[in-house]
């Protein structure tokens, strides 16, 4: 009976109505436990949400460790994902194994719910870095910024291209290394052929690291759109803010087709500002991977090897 049929039904009390309700959400989150608990893995807290699942952490006896569980509602997101971006990102992160991506582990497939279980990155995101500390020193932002280079080189050279580079997709494990995550856009087997990468059409991630291509509606190249993203994520890093206002979008689409500007206020070296420039540049000029590589700001060595990841603590 429906619910709109038990609340007209005046010989029901509305106390009774409720209890009833609370025991099928409760009936729902221990029929969740147990399908997880049968695999090995005892769950604990939330720790986040998206626009088509829930994180959490468990333990898993297997593994021995700690790891993050992606839940997906079968009955709550839109049959697009479902049917489209959710297999496929399965499919993407089975053939995907590098030190500066998130180690997928498994994926389970019930009649209400799919459960991706992955690699758990404990230090949280380069997002909640930058926050904390408001940007990110030279010598840190080299580092990230290379590792996630390394990720994308390899992923572009396995046919896969990400499509959704951000700082909330950059996760850090124990010792402070950039795991790239959430596979929920990307794509495989897109190289041709004859070598070349395939055109997408579909327009996937954020406004704010969206390249000119993608934000002009019409046939790009993702691989050189990841690379524009990874612009926009260094220039968060070094700035502590992003490069680009997205609170329109025909704001934005201005400011991507013209020169990026920098903060008068920050002062940083001519081969990393170079390096910013040539990354968010119209496509003909964009670097690629290899060219990335010899820029003279990515081949520096650290003038400090002190470790600065950890918040600095007040002596009192």
């Amino acid at each position: 009976m429906a619910d709109g049929a038990e609340n007209a039904n005046t010989n029901v009390k509305p106390e009774k109505v409720e209890r009833n309700k609370s025991k099928e959400k409760k009936k729902s989150k221990d029929q969740k436990l147990s399908v997880l608990e049968t695999h090995g893995y005892t769950v604990g807290r939330s720790v986040g949400s998206g626009s088509y699942a829930t994180v959490k952490i468990a333990h898993s006896e297997r593994h021995k460790c700690n790891v993050a569980i992606k839940i997906v509602s079968k009955l709550q997101e839109a049959t697009d994902y479902l049917e489209k971006f959710l297999p496929r990102e399965i499919e993407v992160v089975k053939g995907l194994k590098h030190d500066n991506l998130i180690r997928y582990y498994q994926a389970i497939e019930t009649t209400h719910r799919v459960y991706i279980i992955m690699e758990y990155a404990e230090n949280g995101s380069l997002l909640d870095i930058i926050k904390r500390d408001g940007r990110i020193d030279d010598n840190r932002a080299r580092k990230w910024f290379m590792e996630l280079v390394n990720a994308i080189e390899y992923c572009h050279t396995k046919g896969v291209v990400h499509r959704d580079i951000k700082c909330e997709n950059l996760l850090m494990d124990t010792s402070y290394n950039i795991k790239l995550s959430d596979f929920g856009f990307a794509r495989n087997n897109m190289i041709k052929k004859n070598g070349q990468m395939k055109t997408s059409s579909t327009f996937c991630g954020s406004y704010a690291y969206a390249s000119p291509e993608i934000l002009k509606g019409i046939p790009y190249q993702p691989n050189t759109s990841d690379i524009w993203s990874i612009g926009v994520v260094l220039y968060a890093m070094i700035f502590g803010t992003l490069p680009f206002d997205d609170t329109t979008y025909q704001k934005l689409l201005k400011q991507v087709q013209k020169p990026v500007s920098f903060p008068r206020d920050v002062i940083i070296s001519d081969s990393c500002k170079q390096m910013i420039i040539k990354l968010l540049a119209p496509l003909k000029v964009r670097l690629n991977i290899s060219e990335i590589k010899n820029q003279p700001w990515s081949q520096m060595t650290d003038k400090n090897p002190t470790d600065k990841n950890e918040p600095e603590q007040t002596v009192s």
